[in-house]
């Protein structure tokens, strides 16, 4: 009994995680990580793996609906992927060489900063015509890339987090273009990392897989809501989940 009542949990947390995976562009890594380590037990290392298991079907369904509703610009989305796949790797082997608690608390330092700064974004009074509006081509995302592969791989899904409000804070971007542009840029990444985790003996299979089956189903309709409303919303919903992960992680 005992065991029908963890799939069963498993399947809802695999659900609810994909809708807000496919709602906020972040793949569910950022809500099984906590919930990992606080449920499970799991060191850092291991939740972070365990969530690349989940994250990387997920990331590539959202992909895919997204691009659907918005075609993600090819060359923007190379140039950043190919920057990542190299950085993912290096923060990944950072990562697995530093003690659990550490890389915990600097995960939700890392949340913390960058929710204060999705919400300052978000509840700033600024005059259209005042707006900075910078070109995003080839070589910013790149450089773009090279930050997301490194915080990609440290935290197993950083990358895209602070991909997002760079992109609509500094380049303009709409909320689901930023989005939708990260996911493209973190997949090869998230691979990458996968491949890196599991090698070192960091990542539950089981665990993670029960998880991305379920997560799967409700990825569409997280996509699709995150098209209807509006992107202020949109944001400040991006925001107080990063909040609401932070104590998470410090209780553990």
């Amino acid at each position: 009994m005992a065991g029908w009542f963890l799939v069963c949990v498993g399947v809802v947390a695999g659900a609810c995680i994909g809708f807000l995976g496919g709602l906020l562009g972040i793949g569910g890594g950022m809500i099984a990580i906590p919930a990992f380590g606080l449920l499970l037990g799991m060191t850092q290392q291991m939740a972070q793996g365990t969530a690349l298991v989940l994250v990387v079907p997920t990331v590539l369904t959202s992909l895919r609906k997204y691009n659907q509703k918005e075609p993600v610009d090819r060359g923007l989305a190379v140039a950043g992927a190919l920057s990542t796949v190299v950085f993912t790797f290096i923060g990944a082997r950072l990562a697995l060489g530093i003690d659990p608690t550490t890389l915990r608390h600097s995960f939700a330092i890392y949340l913390a900063l960058i929710a204060c700064l999705c919400l300052w974004q978000t509840l700033r009074v600024v005059p259209q015509r005042t707006r900075p509006r910078f070109l995003f081509r080839r070589p910013q995302a790149f450089v773009l890339g090279v930050l997301t592969g490194i915080l990609g791989g440290f935290f197993s899904v950083g990358g895209a987090i602070l991909a997002v409000p760079i992109m609509t804070g500094i380049f303009g971007l709409k909320q689901t273009s930023a989005q939708s542009l990260a996911l493209t840029m973190v997949i090869l990444g998230a691979i990458v990392g996968l491949i890196t985790y599991t090698l070192a003996g960091q990542a539950d299979w089981l665990v993670g897989g029960v998880l991305a089956a379920s997560s799967l189903t409700c990825v569409p309709y997280g996509v699709r809501m995150a098209h209807r409303v509006a992107e202020r919303t949109l944001r400040l919903a991006f925001a107080a989940l990063l909040f609401c992960s932070v104590p998470l992680l410090l209780v553990r």
